[in-house]
């Protein structure tokens, strides 16, 4: 297959490609074959890898009905999903998770990282549901999981080892909700100690709230240095605090995530309708300082998050949605320069095995969009997209059929 005369964002660019404004490229046996400047300059659309997604939550999706929406209530929306969550059975957790993957796999993502709900001692309902869905879509979808556990539990050792094993033993990712916990540092590095004694990869819910006080993520970056190189990899999503602390104090705290090595995901759908004032117009935005984090050499990304449920009530797993509504309120500019957020950056964060960067050799699960510019990425019809899988377009029957 030959893909002619399209756009290569800078940052998805791999070596040696030089500064072309289109790019001819042939697809062979599943991989990209080879990649040259185009013969003909105008530009045709634009060509991304398909996306990652390194922050869902599909034990959660599609419930809005069932649970209502919160109105910007971070907590209420966790006591909803907490007394409903115990009547939901392995099933309902499966048709669920079902239809988010489908729908990812339709818009072009090749990987996805969920949170789960858990919250005591003893695994998830959703864990097998989550396993199930794991195995059929093994070889298309990459589908990674993060226990989700209130910081406070950890302060139990019985209960915080209990969860690593279990976290190990189904190949997932140790995580914690850490927002103005007593104890703060003490409990983070427990959850740092168990990590590291089973060999697991950290993803934290951090500050996710418009408290000036919420230091959470200055409190990871500086355990993760003090661990060194033999520490986990650390994630930490939302980070809103971060914007209502004082300028100097936040680009201190930046400061220490580049030098900890820290990846940042911001989640602007559910935090644009979660945080800031419900009785009048919110001024606070309810995202992340994503430029000044880029400035400080951090990597960012951007995720989908919650999808009608009672944190976000809206949505969809289309992940270029989600990157325009994050250019429009973070005022991401150029738009193509910050297309690395969902592909390249988020790849880093969930250690996947290709980088996301096109050049010839890499896997060739790429995604053509019509925009020929940075203007039309934000365009209903500059989205429109082709999904390449493996050198193969997908087709409406393949949609429908998958896996």
């Amino acid at each position: 297959m030959k893909l002619q005369a399209l756009h290569i964002p800078r940052g998805l660019r791999g070596q040696g490609l030089g500064e072309a404004q289109a790019y001819d490229i042939t697809l062979d046996d599943g991989r990209v074959a080879s990649v040259e400047p185009a013969r003909d300059s105008h530009v045709r659309g634009t060509l991304i890898s398909c996306p990652v997604d390194a922050h869902v939550h599909i034990d959660k999706n599609y419930t809005v009905r069932d649970v209502g929406p919160a109105n910007g209530n971070l907590f209420a929306a966790i006591g909803r999903m907490e007394e409903k969550r115990a009547l939901w059975s392995v099933e309902h957790f499966a048709q669920r998770m079902e239809r988010a993957a489908q729908q990812a796999w339709r818009c072009g993502t090749r990987a996805l990282r969920t949170h789960l709900d858990w919250p005591r001692p003893e695994a998830p309902r959703s864990l097998l549901a989550f396993e199930q869905l794991r195995e059929r879509w093994r070889g298309r979808l990459e589908l990674q999981f993060v226990s989700l556990t209130p910081l406070d539990v950890f302060a139990d050792a019985e209960a915080g080892g209990r969860i690593a094993r279990a976290v190990r033993q189904s190949g997932g990712v140790l995580g914690a909700f850490v927002y103005r916990n007593e104890g703060l540092v003490h409990k983070l590095g427990r959850v740092f100690d168990l990590a590291q004694e089973h060999g697991l990869a950290l993803d934290f819910h951090v500050d996710e709230g418009l408290d000036a006080d919420a230091t959470g993520l200055r409190a990871i970056a500086q355990l993760t240095i003090a661990r060194g190189s033999s520490g986990p990899r650390v994630v930490c999503g939302h980070a809103c605090s971060l914007s209502v602390q004082p300028a100097a104090q936040a680009q201190d705290t930046l400061a220490l995530c580049a030098s900890a090595g820290i990846h940042l995901v911001a989640l602007p759908t559910t935090n644009l309708y979660l945080q800031g004032a419900w009785d009048a117009t919110p001024v606070p935005r309810g995202i992340t300082r994503l430029r000044e984090a880029a400035a400080a050499g951090l990597r960012p990304a951007l995720a989908t998050d919650n999808v009608q449920d009672a944190f976000y009530p809206y949505g969809s797993y289309d992940l270029l949605e989600t990157f325009g509504l994050g250019v429009q309120m973070a005022h991401l500019a150029p738009a193509g320069d910050w297309l690395d957020a969902v592909t390249t950056h988020p790849a880093a964060a969930l250690g996947l095995s290709w980088d996301g960067r096109i050049a010839p050799g890499c896997p060739a699960d790429l995604v053509v969009l019509a925009a020929t510019d940075e203007y039309e990425l934000l365009d209903p019809e500059g989205r429109a997209r082709t999904v390449i899988r493996a050198g193969r377009v997908l087709q409406q029957q393949d949609k429908e059929q998958a896996p």
